[in-house]
């Protein structure tokens, strides 16, 4: 039997990749606690394309 929780799997998105039109993506895939944390997460992670850290948002 599956386990209820509130953590669940999120991924998160480079913005600044998606607004070059660059090919490819840079994605993440985290936890979070819904109950604790029912908004988007925003992140700094590390784009390997651009070579920099740059915000990385939660996609549905």
């Amino acid at each position: 039997m599956a386990k209820k929780g509130n953590r669940v799997q999120v991924i998160l998105e480079c913005t600044e990749h998606k607004a070059t039109g660059m090919s490819g993506t840079s994605r993440y895939i985290t936890t979070k606690n819904r109950k604790n944390t029912p908004d988007r997460l925003e992140r700094r992670k590390f784009n390997p394309v651009l070579k920099k850290y740059t915000i990385h948002r939660e996609i549905k």
